[in-house]
């Protein structure tokens, strides 16, 4: 693994006299793959939104490669954007469209407005989706309507779409929160060798302690607001669980 990519330093975000985040600092390497654990409420989702700048943090520094995050707005603020790949737990596709062209969905910040209307991608761009779905076995549904797939079938979509839009980030959200156990060991089996493969820095929420240990390189444990852990996923213990989810 490289160097950072992604540096969080001293993050806070309140909501009113509420503090979501206090004092929050980690790295993430290219090609590093490093899970949040915290229970509902801990600010793992809010963490998410300062990064990409859909909610300003109070304090501290996020830069995400040579982007200082909290600096940057307008055109600036779009182009750093176009490099992170959001992947969500409700899979944030559009169902009546084929897998092909949601994927295709992650090219639009580099294509004229037109063809996205027309649906009229360059033939590079298709050819890329293709490999993208290709890469995350659903080259053969490329052509499904997305709300006939089953859930991890969208969520490896939605991770082609990552890929097609060539993402140097990974942020993912509770991917795996709405998956039976096996589709869920497959998608984060995927984003662990993606990462590996693309040297892509990859940032994965999660409940489950188990796979955090078997997917992650590192796990960062949130407790109401507060960063209580950062371990490598070899070294994470049953007391770490203990601090993380006990009330």
């Amino acid at each position: 693994m490289s160097g950072p990519v992604i540096r969080i330093i001293g993050l806070r975000k309140s909501f009113g006299a509420h503090v979501v985040l206090e004092d929050v600092s980690f790295a993430v390497a290219a090609g590093e793959v490093v899970a949040i654990l915290g229970a509902s409420g801990a600010g793992k989702t809010t963490l998410f939104r300062c990064l990409t700048r859909l909610a300003r943090s109070d304090d501290g520094g996020i830069h995400l490669g040579e982007h200082a995050m909290q600096t940057l707005d307008g055109h600036e603020l779009s182009m750093a954007r176009r490099e992170v790949g959001l992947i969500f737990q409700q899979f944030n596709l559009i169902r009546r469209l084929s897998a092909l062209d949601n994927v295709l969905a992650g090219r639009l910040g580099n294509v004229p407005t037109w063809r996205v209307m027309a649906r009229r991608f360059p033939r590079r761009d298709r050819q890329l989706a293709l490999a993208a779905l290709d890469r995350v076995g659903m080259l053969s549904y490329a052509l499904q309507r997305a709300d006939s797939l089953s859930g991890g079938q969208q969520q490896r979509v939605a991770i082609a779409r990552a890929l097609a839009q060539q993402s140097r980030f990974v942020l993912a959200d509770e991917p795996v929160a709405s998956l039976d156990p096996e589709s869920a060991k497959s998608v984060l089996s995927i984003l662990r060798d993606i990462a590996r493969e693309r040297m892509i820095a990859v940032l994965v929420s999660l409940h489950q302690v188990e796979f955090a240990i078997q997917f992650a390189d590192r796990i960062i444990g949130l407790r109401a607001g507060h960063m209580i852990a950062d371990r490598p996923a070899a070294a994470f213990a049953e007391t770490d669980r203990h601090m993380i989810f006990t009330t």
